[in-house]
């Protein structure tokens, strides 16, 4: 069986021993609606759910999805006995004090033992809140990102009222410094958000200088490291991603995604601020919420109110479980799939077949089939992505520049502006002793349907 069962009988204990906190309470036999249909419809759902890409497995290597860890899927179940709201202590008191202490530690892995921080539905969320909190101390300000950013930070803006302005990219797909200072130089910038990891390429944008930048110039900064943040603890990155990562804790607020590479069911993201005076803006007075407790509520520092503590559980147990230490069984993970990139980009490399733009900074590579025109080689990505899905290899696609090829294709004919690329993001550290496989497949899947294979000279 290709699915993960042996948590199903530790849960099990663990469902019973979570029963005997409250043996105190007179005896109870809660109604079940539809009871006698439960077997039915849950067999139902499974054959449903068997409509997905096969995410958990190593030849899924498309998008950014990965199965959660069998710890942290067991730990989300057994907290929905409960169901606690993390809004309020009165909601859910072990899950707000295991979500204070889960995000207490992520807030270490980036040097910070003073913050303000809490989990969110996912990284758009937490972006929102820290632009939110960026707008109320900058109000009206532009909101800077590149154009290689998450596309959610255009959206936010524009739920905020904040002017937002896109700083072209390079050709590593990073900021680009030259052009954020002409920018910056004009005035009126409240926040820059760099990426640390941004979800096309995975590049790691130049945070060194960035920072010297808002010495000059004075601005906010806030690190959009939804998926790349994690990889602080990983000793295989480039040198330029290190000198990123190593100077994150000089963000005023940061945001991280453990729902990506943190092990973790959708949704949970994380938003974290250097400075906890922040807290001062979220402040309200609700009526009926809080009656129980002088203690800080979550809900006092969140924009949203009901939020699973389920959530914060599953975290909590993860962490316990691999803490993030360099050298632990969790950063090895990591290790693990950028090694399984850096080895997939070697062999493209080595293909006369393909062309690989930009060397991945973290577990994502991108790559195109060599062709004489944009729009033909556009046309074999299609072709290859179609084969290798029927060959069982998952990939993805990404519209690039098509100026990102320039230094590795020079005699490409620019005929659109984009370059339709294969994509595969390789953050299973299963992927690692499956790259041969993924390797044959791929070489297999060039051989389209309609007989064209692209050219290997």
């Amino acid at each position: 069986m290709p699915l993960e069962t042996t948590s199903l009988a530790l849960l099990a204990d663990a469902v019973a021993r979570l029963g005997e906190g409250f043996t105190h309470l007179p005896p109870f036999e809660p109604e079940v609606p539809g009871a006698s249909r439960m077997a039915e419809v849950l067999a139902g759902v499974a054959d449903r759910l068997q409509d997905n890409f096969p995410y958990f497995h190593p030849l899924y290597a498309g998008q950014m999805l990965k199965p959660p860890h069998p710890v942290a899927r067991a730990a989300y179940a057994l907290a929905t006995w409960i169901n606690p709201n993390n809004h309020a202590l009165d909601g859910g008191r072990a899950s707000s004090a295991m979500e204070k202490e889960a995000v207490a530690q992520l807030a270490e892995l980036f040097g910070w033992s003073d913050h303000l921080g809490h989990l969110t539905g996912g990284g758009t969320m937490a972006n929102l809140e820290a632009l939110w909190v960026a707008g109320k101390l900058a109000p009206g300000r532009t909101v800077l990102a590149s154009a290689q950013s998450h596309y959610t930070h255009q959206r936010i803006s524009g739920v905020l009222g904040l002017p937002f302005e896109k700083v072209r990219s390079d050709m590593l797909g990073r900021m680009d410094i030259p052009a954020l200072e002409a920018r910056l130089a004009q005035g009126g910038v409240g926040t820059v958000v760099a990426t640390l990891g941004t979800t096309g390429l995975g590049a790691v944008d130049p945070l060194p200088r960035i920072l010297d930048l808002r010495a000059e110039y004075g601005f906010r900064l806030h690190i959009d490291a939804a998926y790349g943040g994690y990889f602080c603890l990983a000793r295989n990155m480039s040198s330029d991603a290190r000198a990123a990562f190593d100077r994150i804790s000089e963000a005023d607020s940061l945001v991280i995604d453990p729902h990506k590479h943190g092990l973790q069911p959708y949704g949970c993201g994380c938003v974290l601020f250097r400075d906890p005076s922040v807290g001062r803006l979220y402040k309200h007075d609700s009526p009926y919420t809080y009656f129980s407790s002088r203690d800080l509520h979550l809900g006092e520092i969140s924009l949203e109110c009901s939020r699973p503590g389920a959530a914060a559980v599953a975290l909590w147990a993860t962490q316990q479980l691999l803490p993030l230490v360099p050298g632990g069984e969790f950063a090895r993970g990591l290790e693990a799939s950028r090694e399984a990139a850096l080895g997939l980009a070697a062999w493209l490399n080595s293909d006369p077949r393909f062309v690989v733009p930009v060397q991945p900074e973290l577990d994502i590579v991108v790559w195109a089939p060599r062709a004489p025109t944009a729009s033909t080689a556009s046309a074999i990505s299609q072709q290859i992505f179609d084969a290798a899905a029927s060959r069982n290899l998952h990939l993805a696609l990404v519209q690039l520049p098509v100026g990102m090829y320039a230094a590795a294709l020079p005699d490409l004919e620019a005929d659109s502006p984009a370059l339709l690329s294969l994509r595969s993001v390789l953050m299973k550290p299963e992927h690692l002793s499956w790259l041969h496989a993924l390797q044959t497949t791929l070489s297999d899947a060039c051989s389209s349907p309609s007989g064209h294979t692209p050219a290997r000279g």
